[in-house]
C-alpha cells in the first residue's frame, strides 16, 4: 500500500473587500503566500469569498435589497476569467491545493448567480467546482441552485477531496454522497452569519456540523469562515443602528481542522481574522474504520440505497450539432471520470 499523505492543512477565516473582486482576490492570493510560507499544502477559504455574501437579503426587504443584486452581479466573477487565473497563479507559485468560495455568474442567463467553491491544484489547474445544491433561507433571494454533477470527490494532491458550502453541511444525503465516493479530507466553508434567529450560536453550530462529519466518515475536516468586517457593516447597514447592532453579534464565526474522532487538532479561531493551521495525517483514518464505517461494513446496502442524479442540469438540449452561435464554455459539470473520482481499486 501506498503511503497516504501527511501534510500542514491552514484554515483562513477573513473578510473580503466588500464587492469588490479585484482587491478580494489579491488578498487572497496574499493570504495564500502567507499560508504557504506557514507550511500548509492545503488552503481553505470562506465561501463566496469573492467577493462577499449578500447580508442584505437578511437585514432589507426584498424590494429594498433589489438594487444590491444587480451590484453582487456586477461584482461577480466569470470561468474561466482573469480572477480565477490570479488564483490559479497563486496555487501554482506556492504549490499548494487551494480550495475558495465565490460568486459565479451564469453563462447561459443574466442573472443567474451560483454559490460556488473553487478547488485549484499545486499545478494551477482547476481541478473542480462545485455549486451549492440548495441556497439557505434567505439566500434563495440571490443564488440559483447547483446540480448533482458537481457533487465530486476529486483526486488530488493531499488526498480524496470534497467539499460543501456551509449549511450543505447539515444534508446528511449531500455529506453521504460524498463519503461513498471514498473523501478523507472534507473542507466546508462558511461565512459569519451573525443574523440568524437569536438563539442560533452560529460558531456552535460550525462546530458541530463539522465534528459529526468528521467522526461519522472517519476522515479530517477543514472548516473555513469568513468574518465580518466595519466595511461591511458600513456599507449593508448605513444608519440602521438595528442592522448594525444585528451585524455585530458575537460567535458567528469558526474556523478550524478537525480529525477522523471528532475532534479539533489545534484550537479554533472565533470571530477574529487570521489562519488556523493544523497537521493531517489520512493514515489515521484507517483505525476508526474498524469499529464504524458506514461505507463498509458498517452499511446495509440491501437495505438502504442512495440515488444521486449525477446529470448536468441544462434549461435546454440540442441535437447535435448545436444551433450556431450556442454559447459553449470551457469547463462544463460532466459524469465522473478516473482523475475525478476515488480509485476503489
Amino acid at each position: 500500500m501506498e503511503e497516504l499523505p501527511r501534510f500542514t492543512a491552514a484554515a483562513v477565516q477573513a473578510a473580503p473587500v466588500f464587492l469588490d473582486p479585484g482587491k478580494t482576490v489579491q488578498k487572497a492570493v496574499s493570504l495564500i503566500h502567507e499560508a504557504a510560507a506557514g507550511g500548509a499544502k492545503l488552503i481553505a477559504f470562506p465561501e463566496v469569498f469573492v467577493p462577499g455574501y449578500p447580508y442584505w437579503n437578511w437585514t432589507m426587504n426584498p424590494v429594498k435589497g433589489g438594487e444590491w443584486f444587480e451590484r453582487l452581479y456586477r461584482a461577480a466573477i466569470d470561468l474561466p476569467g482573469p480572477h480565477v487565473d490570479a488564483l490559479r497563479a497563486a496555487a501554482a507559485a506556492t504549490e499548494t491545493t487551494v480550495v475558495i468560495g465565490v460568486n459565479e455568474r451564469g453563462r447561459h442567463s443574466l442573472g443567474v448567480l451560483y454559490n460556488s467553491v473553487l478547488i485549484i491544484g499545486p499545478d494551477g489547474s482547476l481541478i473542480g467546482v462545485h455549486r451549492k445544491l440548495v441556497p439557505t433561507w434567505a439566500e434563495k433571494l440571490t443564488w440559483t441552485n447547483g446540480d448533482g454533477s458537481t457533487l465530486r470527490v476529486h483526486r488530488t494532491e493531499v488526498g480524496p477531496l470534497g467539499v460543501l458550502a456551509c449549511g450543505e453541511n447539515t444534508n446528511t444525503l449531500a455529506r453521504f454522497a460524498l463519503l461513498a465516493q471514498g473523501e478523507l479530507v472534507h473542507v466546508a466553508n462558511y461565512i459569519s452569519l451573525p443574523v440568524a434567529p437569536k438563539d442560533y450560536d452560529m460558531a456552535d453550530a460550525i462546530a458541530i456540523r463539522t465534528a459529526a462529519h468528521a467522526f461519522e466518515g472517519k476522515l479530517f475536516s477543514v472548516v473555513s469562515c469568513s468574518t465580518i468586517s466595519e466595511e461591511i457593516i458600513d456599507t449593508v447597514a448605513g444608519n440602521d443602528e438595528e442592522a448594525r447592532e444585528l451585524l455585530r453579534r458575537k460567535r458567528s464565526a469558526l474556523s478550524g481542522i478537525f480529525g477522523p474522532d471528532g475532534r479539533p487538532v489545534s484550537d479554533p479561531l472565533i470571530d477574529e481574522e487570521g489562519i488556523v493551521y493544523g497537521e493531517i495525517d489520512l493514515s489515521r483514518c484507517i483505525a476508526p474504520k474498524q469499529m464504524h464505517d458506514i461505507i463498509g461494513h458498517y452499511n446495509r446496502f440491501d437495505v438502504f440505497s442512495l440515488h444521486v442524479n449525477g446529470k448536468a442540469l441544462q434549461p435546454v438540449t440540442f441535437e447535435d450539432p448545436a444551433p450556431d452561435g450556442a454559447l459553449t464554455g470551457p469547463w462544463e459539470p460532466t459524469q465522473p471520470t478516473e482523475s475525478a473520482m476515488i480509485d476503489r481499486a
